[in-house]
């Protein structure tokens, strides 16, 4: 990608204004299918001129305008046509079909993305303004398009560029599907509203706590809840998410009586009727060894994997089946299966390959319930298995299994091989119970479902952690001192797929090494670095409690917040320890007396009780930072008292 963006015409030239600064290539996440840098940039200033083709919905133009008024916009101009010279930018918005979305395009020699969800955005610098145009494939582009100039808007002048961007894969959100405290209705509309800015277009209502939709599943909801759901769904429609009621009959259902397989389709029915439109049927954690009912032995034969995969495969096929007479445009019916978790073949897959409806889509976890990787031959394999790509059941950063107890999982989405988009329907990540600190490893997912091909692991961590952090500098280098302490990611066997605090650990190993030296030089250093890193630790929680906007964050990170200081003040007393042992000071026996209290104070903090399925202690940094805390009184001989 390269190249130099042409200008309007000739009696359109850049101006001196526009040429002023160096133009920067943006940094934007999802990273786009295509971007080429022109020469030039159009500053916002205060009145902007807006160009609405029609058919556009209400909801994209109101977004448009709510980011030019954050960028400090004052003057919004409704226009019905593109001027021949431009005294102001000038903001083209439409789909690619309109004829005037088309002469702009044309204007900035630019083409439009013939992809789903695909979209243009062309800026070129002319007059004393220039035009922005976002010309979208299809509504749901054109709200994308409108997401990435809410990025570019943010540096107060659009560099001018052309951006040719959809999907590498067609499904891309989250499925609350997590065992525990189930999120609270406004962190769902909140998190609708963060998917939105990371381009996801799918969220799946699962809680597995919800008994209305498990152990109760034949019962209707009462009528609050029903509201509260269909609000939901509004909320979704709004953020271009599809919203996907799940259900969970697998625990009681009699796969082969009529009457269990007509209540499905009722609970389906009456979502229906609050706006919901797509459905998804769970049939994870269940035991297939056995019938719920005597009627499936009769009609299935003995238990055991294929009768289970058989008698599955008759009643989603219904499902399917009724959907499709419902709504002939209607999306596929999502199914997890009870094997998730694996592409082994075997008599149950077999039997689901055989007898599933090819329209119905299936999850797979990947190699394990938590797999630390996933790779092209891994997906091929599912594919293989299941006679169908299959939607990847991330479960990632979930934090609802023993080995996760405690811990907040917010490194880095890593170790998904690049080029899965050919081999996958899309990806669902299986976030947290605590709403927003998901949302780090969500943006990283949806980046990487968005365009895996150019997804930079580290620089979308980053991005995240600024967006959190709501553009405050030092509330983002707070957060991540805070994610380096959080960063281990367990999985179902004995070996983490992700290192816990790897920048904590660099730090201290450094330490031990210069200490270990003896040189006095070194030992000063290592100890200056020390006490600025202790120093961080413990104001990194009230930086974060101030500058961090997003209330929810703060709620629901507390505890580890309260022991990222209690243990910040143990390593700043262990400093002081160090530095009075170099001196050969006694004082040295106090301060790491009082920092060995501070840290069994800190190994005590709880995390929220019911918050999620497995409690506990809080865990910092654990196994880096403690161990250091205990290692440090052997590390420089403490003087004796005289």
């Amino acid at each position: 990608m390269g190249g130099v963006l042409p200008i309007l015409g000739a009696a359109m030239l850049v101006t001196p204004a526009a040429m002023a600064e160096p133009v920067t290539r943006p940094m934007l996440y999802p990273a786009p299918t295509a971007l080429t840098l022109g020469q030039g940039a159009i500053p916002l200033g205060r009145s902007v001129a807006l160009i609405v083709a029609p058919e556009t919905e209400a909801g994209t133009v109101a977004l448009v305008r709510a980011i030019l008024t954050d960028a400090g916009v004052t003057e919004i101009v409704q226009a019905g046509r593109l001027p021949a010279r431009f005294d102001r930018p000038h903001i083209m918005l439409g789909s690619d079909r309109a004829a005037i979305v088309r002469d702009a395009l044309s204007r900035s020699h630019a083409q439009a993305d013939d992809k789903a969800e695909g979209y243009t955005l062309a800026a070129t610098a002319a007059g004393s303004g220039g035009l922005i145009t976002l010309a979208g494939h299809d509504a749901d582009g054109l709200f994308h398009a409108v997401q990435t100039l809410r990025q570019l808007a943010r540096r107060g002048a659009i560099p001018a560029l052309i951006i040719r961007d959809h999907p590498a894969m067609p499904v891309r959100g989250t499925i609350e599907g997590f065992y525990g405290a189930p999120w609270s209705m406004t962190d769902r509309t909140r998190h609708l509203d963060f998917l939105a800015t990371v381009k996801a277009n799918t969220y799946v209502y699962s809680p597995k706590d919800d008994p209305f939709a498990r152990d109760r599943w034949r019962d209707p909801y009462p009528a609050a809840t029903l509201s509260a759901l269909g609000m939901l769904a509004e909320a979704a429609r709004r953020n271009h998410v599809n919203f996907v009621y799940a259900i969970s009959p697998g625990p009681s259902i009699c796969f082969s009586d009529p009457a269990d397989e007509q209540a499905l389709l009722r609970k389906f029915a009456a979502l229906r009727g609050i706006g919901v439109h797509s459905f998804y049927v769970a049939l994870d954690d269940i035991e297939y060894q056995k019938w719920n009912c005597d009627a499936d032995k009769a009609a299935f034969g003995p238990s055991g994997a294929e009768a289970a995969g058989i008698a599955q495969s008759k009643l989603l096929n219904a499902v399917q089946a009724d959907l499709i007479r419902q709504d002939p445009a209607s999306r596929p019916l999502i199914m997890v299966p009870t094997e998730y978790y694996d592409a082994k073949e075997s008599p149950y897959k077999a039997a689901l390959r055989k007898a599933l409806d090819p329209r119905i889509i299936v999850q797979w976890t990947g190699t394990d319930v938590v797999p630390p990787a996933i790779s092209i031959p891994d997906a091929q394999a599912a594919a293989k298995a299941f006679g169908r790509k299959t939607l990847l059941w991330d479960n990632y950063p979930v934090n609802d299994y023993a080995s996760s107890a405690g811990r907040l999982l917010v490194a880095p989405y890593v170790r998904r091989e690049s080029g899965l988009s050919g081999e996958l329907t899309g990806i669902l990540s299986n976030p947290m119970n605590q709403e927003a600190p998901s949302r780090v490893a969500v943006a990283g997912i949806a980046s990487f479902a968005w365009n895996d091909k150019e997804y930079d692991a580290q620089r979308i961590w980053y991005a995240a952690t600024r967006d959190l952090a709501g553009g405050d500098a030092q509330a983002a280098a707070a957060l991540l001192t805070l994610f380096d302490t959080q960063h281990l990611a367990p999985t179902f066997g004995s070996q983490p797929w992700q290192e816990q605090a790897p920048r904590l650990r660099a730090l201290l190993t450094g330490v031990r090494e210069a200490l270990a030296e003896g040189d006095a030089g070194a030992r000063a250093r290592a100890l200056a670095d020390l006490r600025a890193q202790a120093d961080e630790l413990a104001g990194a929680s009230d930086m974060i409690r101030a500058g961090v906007a997003d209330p929810g964050f703060v709620a629901q990170t507390q505890p580890w917040l309260d022991a990222l200081q209690l243990w910040g003040r143990a390593l700043q007393m262990t400093t002081a320890g160090l530095e009075a042992a170099d001196r050969e000071s006694p004082a040295a026996t106090r301060y790491f007396a009082e920092a060995k209290a501070l840290a069994a104070k800190a190994a005590a903090v709880q995390t929220i009780p019911g918050a999620t399925r497995f409690g506990g202690s809080v865990k910092i940094a654990d196994g880096v930072l403690d161990r250091f805390i205990d290692d440090a009184p052997g590390l420089i001989a403490v003087t004796a008292k005289p």
